[in-house]
């Protein structure tokens, strides 16, 4: 296990801010992660657990121990006439799996590609993207116990997915670090091309809808609208796509015919937060460094040399202002450290 001192965080997480941490630690292994955290304890500092940093923005140094989640192995457990189960180790780039599965012809997942971080990541968040989220082909997960040092089996029923929502981030937040998760992915395809972007690439393309070229179409679109972090520091999208009630949208609706919406239950649906925000005047604004995508208002963005105060400051402008326009409350979906 290599300690790393004093080290910048910057190549550490999409966002790109210069900031550094007082120890970081890369496990590979789960001999690695006990030792990691042995020291942790043993310094008594705070533990921050990093998967592909692609949700994160940090406003300071980190004056703890950052646990880089590197381990790595994708093994078929359990395969029959219709579907194919693969445990995926936690530090697996997520894309590279989607990649993989299509390789292989294993469906469920190519709505999810280019989606930035790790597999252990994407339960946390029950990542999702047009039309399909990760709890549709999720089995399971393994975890490791912080303070135990067991390793705990979640079922998906354990997980208590919702909107960008799991068990990790409410009641056992913190508690855990996960070290590997089951897909169930099929062999006989049930394809989701319902979202009219989709559609629109596989009809100019003249193609056949198929779990390549859904994931082509997807990486298409995600690549036309959303920056890549490689190029301008971001964290995709920064704020959840807030629920609101029937009762309240009605009442938008009259003011702003053209508000789009997605139902939801009997008594909720849900609004775009790109197009509230886009609504308020803040697509494609910048100050200094920091900024809103030109072309996807829903991406808070770093030109260079941003603070993660001043896009954590930005953040709270948006709020306020989609607040005091619409009524309605926006959350955050990437995590402030």
């Amino acid at each position: 296990m290599l300690v790393q001192k004093d080290i910048s965080l910057k190549p550490y997480h999409t966002f790109g801010i210069e900031v550094k941490t007082k120890y970081l630690i890369e496990v590979h292994n789960i001999e690695d992660v006990k030792d990691a955290l042995n020291f942790q304890k043993q310094q008594n500092l705070e533990l921050l657990i990093l998967g592909g940093g692609s949700n994160l923005l940090f406003t300071k140094d980190f004056e703890g121990v950052v646990i880089k989640v590197t381990l790595k192995g994708i093994e078929k457990i359990k395969e029959d006439e219709n579907s194919v189960w693969l445990k995926v180790a936690a530090g697996e780039n997520w894309h590279e799996f989607v990649l993989f599965c299509i390789e292989n012809g294993w469906g469920g997942v190519e709505n999810l590609s280019l989606i930035p971080g790790t597999v252990g990541a994407a339960p946390m968040q029950n990542i999702g993207a047009y039309g399909v989220e990760i709890k549709e082909t999720f089995d399971s997960l393994e975890a490791y116990h912080l303070q135990s040092g067991e390793i705990h089996q979640f079922s998906k029923e354990q997980c208590k997915f919702g909107y960008r929502e799991s068990i990790f981030k409410n009641e056992v937040k913190g508690q855990y670090l996960i070290t590997s998760v089951v897909f169930k992915l099929s062999k006989k395809h049930l394809l989701n091309f319902s979202y009219g972007d989709i559609q629109q690439v596989l009809a100019r393309e003249n193609i056949e809808p198929s779990i390549s070229n859904i994931s082509q179409a997807v990486i298409e679109i995600r690549s036309s609208k959303l920056p890549n972090p490689k190029e301008i520091g971001n964290a995709g999208s920064f704020f959840k796509n807030p629920f609101i009630e029937k009762t309240h949208f009605e009442k938008l609706k009259d003011l702003y015919p053209q508000i789009p919406v997605y139902p939801v239950d009997e008594k909720l649906v849900k609004i775009p937060a790109g197009w509230l925000i886009e609504q308020c005047g803040w697509k494609g604004y910048k100050n200094g460094d920091a900024g809103v995508h030109a072309k996807q208002a829903l991406v808070l963005v770093n030109y260079g040399h941003a603070k993660g105060v001043e896009i954590g400051e930005l953040s709270e402008m948006i709020k306020k202002s989609v607040s005091e326009k619409f009524g309605i409350a926006l959350h955050t979906e990437v995590n402030i450290v």
